[in-house]
């Protein structure tokens, strides 16, 4: 924890030597002074099977011209994309984890999770841009917090994160300033802030009371 409890994690690892949402990115990652989690991104293999990834396709970062949904996860594996139970037990039990699901993966990314984290889950988000998505997390684990992705802190965006039973929203960070922040602190809500590149940012948003900030490059030195 560092600036008064604002949690800087690493987005997608720590990915300047290694691919992003790799096992050698999250490894990277936990080896950084100060940076106290990650966050990941989770979508379905072809099989069901919950594997961390960014992008629908593998066409940007492995260079293949295929969607993820249309290869098993032992194929994916061979392309360098990780399941998720693999990076949760490569992670330290200790690390702060944002779970962005990219899509409703339904019972299986709890059950991963809940295998996968054990305890830790008292550490660990699930966020998404997906109401639905949210909404199946909410009724297969009640208890865990969820976080509503989003590009503002408008009202509608409060209002949402309110009816769908989430803890807090993880806002683009140029939308984040003290009266917006204030806002949400006032629905009940906590904030965080993506994707910060800069260390002054980084320290801005902290002093301004942001739960955590997703950072990359030079902000995830502390």
């Amino acid at each position: 924890m560092v600036h008064d409890g604002t949690l800087r994690l690493a987005h997608q690892g720590d990915w300047r030597e290694a691919a992003p949402n790799s096992l050698r990115a999250f490894a990277a990652a936990a080896r950084v002074p100060g940076c106290d989690g990650v966050e990941l991104d989770v979508r379905r293999s072809r099989d069901g099977q919950p594997v961390v990834i960014h992008d629908e396709s593998l066409d940007r970062v492995q260079g293949l011209h295929a969607r993820v949904d249309e290869l098993t996860a032992d194929t994916l594996e061979m392309y360098g994309v990780p399941r998720l139970a693999s990076v949760l037990a490569a992670l330290p039990r200790g690390a702060f984890l944002d779970v962005e699901l990219k899509e409703d993966l339904g019972r299986i990314a709890v059950e991963v999770l809940a295998a996968g984290r054990g305890r830790a889950l008292a550490s660990t988000v699930i966020s998404s841009f997906d109401p639905w998505t949210l909404r199946r997390i909410r009724g297969l684990a009640p208890q865990w917090v969820c976080w509503l992705n989003a590009h503002d802190l408008s009202s509608d965006v409060l209002d949402r994160a309110v009816e769908l039973g989430c803890r807090g929203i993880a806002a683009e960070w140029h939308a984040i300033d003290r009266r917006s922040l204030a806002q949400a602190k006032e629905a009940g809500l906590q904030v965080a802030a993506w994707t910060v590149t800069r260390r002054s940012t980084f320290q801005r948003l902290a002093r301004l009371g942001v739960s955590a900030v997703c950072v990359e490059g030079k902000a995830l030195e502390g």
